[in-house]
């Protein structure tokens, strides 16, 4: 298939809300770590979560003290304060003294999104959009990957090194002078619940035959297993005032 830009597949992009329930329920949260570092650096508890879905990383951010203002394209998603495409969104004056983004940076514009960022941060505010990465054993990676054969995505799942599908990812963001971090954890699953989230992954719930693709999935996934996650972070700050 053709390469298409993340951020210009608008039908993958806005159907996160198809199953808001189930996308809460079986998608992963995030490293304590992660959220201790970005509410650290930021200046002030002030934040925007831009593509804040169901609010698996709002609820986190709220749990810190932060007060946060949730955005998404999708008025289904049940966090969303507000519901606007980001680079159009009109803040009416509104500042922040961080601009997150869980799971989310890489369906926004990267050009138009880093300015409407900067032009909402505070000064020595910061945009932070990260991302979790699953990170298998080959093996079951490639057994995972042989279900996808022929399947209609733009992408091909659970082929070559993950963290590289996301350093291309970081790069795409045109944040040059971000700061890279990586946090490592880990999750066990059932078959089940990673089957439960199988259909939360982008571009899955058009896939005609996905009810195929999950029963090949069922047959090569343990019954219990550890996923290795990376979640992975840029930091961009905008200059203090002078």
């Amino acid at each position: 298939m053709p390469t298409i830009k993340p951020h210009e597949a608008r039908s993958i992009a806005e159907g996160f809300g198809e199953d808001a329930e189930r996308y809460d329920r079986a998608r992963p949260s995030y490293p304590p770590a992660l959220i201790e570092r970005i509410v650290a650096l930021a200046p002030g508890n002030r934040f925007l979560d831009v593509g804040c879905g169901t609010g698996i990383a709002t609820r986190l951010f709220r749990a810190a003290g932060c007060d946060v203002l949730g955005l998404d394209v999708d008025p289904r998603m049940p966090a969303a304060d507000v519901t606007a495409r980001f680079e159009d969104w009109d803040p009416a004056g509104s500042t922040f003294d961080a601009v997150i983004a869980a799971q989310a940076w890489h369906w926004i514009d990267p050009v138009a999104g880093a300015a409407k960022a900067f032009d909402v941060l505070t000064p020595g505010g910061i945009l932070a959009p990260f991302w979790n990465v699953p990170c298998p054993e080959p093996a079951l990676a490639r057994a995972w990957a042989s279900a996808y054969v022929d399947a209609p995505l733009p992408f091909t799942p659970w082929t070559g090194d993950p963290l590289a599908t996301y350093e291309a990812i970081m790069d795409r963001a045109a944040l040059p002078n971000a700061e890279r971090e990586r946090f490592e954890w880990e999750q066990t699953y059932t078959r089940d619940e990673w089957l439960d989230q199988v259909p939360t992954f982008g571009g899955h719930s058009q896939l005609p035959d996905l009810d195929l693709i999950l029963r090949h999935l069922a047959e090569v996934t343990p019954d219990r297993f550890t996923m290795p996650y990376a979640t992975v972070a840029l930091i961009a700050t905008r200059a203090p005032a002078d």
